[in-house]
């Protein structure tokens, strides 16, 4: 299962914080818009649930 550690205000934030958390093949990241594709603003970033407590250390959030 994934699970969403973070909620990026826009695609490009989203892709960064993918970037930052998949660096060397750290984690396993991936996104999924908020809503439909045309009204999508915000993004979910995901992780697989036993890479979550990484993640948000690496994000600063633990």
């Amino acid at each position: 299962m994934w699970a969403v550690v973070y909620l990026a205000p826009n695609r490009k934030e989203a892709e960064k914080i993918r970037r930052f958390l998949s660096e060397d093949g750290a984690l396993l990241v991936k996104l999924r818009p908020v809503g439909t594709e045309k009204s999508c603003q915000a993004y979910e970033v995901l992780v697989p649930e036993a890479e979550v407590e990484e993640a948000l250390e690496l994000l600063g959030l633990s």
